[in-house]
């Protein structure tokens, strides 16, 4: 089984220069104004809930289709999708109309449990595991290991919050490479070849 295509862009150019600094910014931004709430047993606990969801999606046999639908499921229960979508759209988030910021999140919504659907569904065969905890400066990362057959073990990490007044996760970072860099690369490289159109961002986006 060929292993989940998770590199960045070859050529990511300045946009993914000024996402590292900007990702410190997020994490910074993601805790609560007050004392830091959550504890690592809650960030496990939610994390474990995800890991059995997913492990039985991988597991059911059922068509892409139907994975990909209960991934979106996934997707609502357990991420800060508002969070993960207002960091991709990135400075452009401060221009957009509280419409159009809504209407964005609906569409990132779709395009990334598709995305992460798709690459969740090769781990067919396979399991995902538990195997410890990490404090972060406004969170915790719950480490993983996705256990596939013919491979060895690699690590998908979850960095988990409850700046949404939830906990719930808002980065996937799998062997190493970050989910929200990642997409903030690819959606600022589709706005620039719309040259900023939000409005036709979104609507390529809700059909991708």
């Amino acid at each position: 089984m060929p292993r989940p295509d998770t590199r960045l862009p070859a050529n990511p150019g300045r946009r993914t220069l000024l996402a590292g600094a900007a990702g410190l910014a997020l994490v910074a931004g993601l805790g609560p104004r007050g004392a830091w709430a959550m504890t690592t047993a809650q960030a496990t606990t939610l994390v474990d809930a995800l890991i059995v969801d997913i492990n039985k999606v991988i597991a059911s046999g059922e068509s892409e289709d139907r994975m990909i639908r209960d991934f979106e499921g996934i997707f609502d229960r357990y991420a800060d999708v508002p969070a993960i979508a207002r960091y991709a759209l990135g400075a452009d988030a401060r221009r957009a109309t509280s419409s159009q910021m809504a209407r964005f999140t609906a569409a990132f919504r779709l395009y990334i449990t598709r995305r992460y659907g798709r690459r969740f569904r090769e781990f067919i065969g396979g399991r995902i595991e538990m195997t410890g905890t990490v404090q972060l400066p406004r969170g915790v990362q719950v480490k993983t290991n996705a256990i596939l057959r013919g491979q060895a073990p690699f690590e998908v990490d979850f960095n988990v919050s409850d700046a949404s007044g939830k906990v719930l996760f808002y980065n996937i970072i799998i062997e190493g490479v970050d989910m929200l860099l990642s997409e903030r690369t690819e959606i600022g490289a589709m706005l620039d070849q719309r040259r900023g159109n939000i409005d036709q961002l979104i609507a390529d986006l809700a059909n991708t």
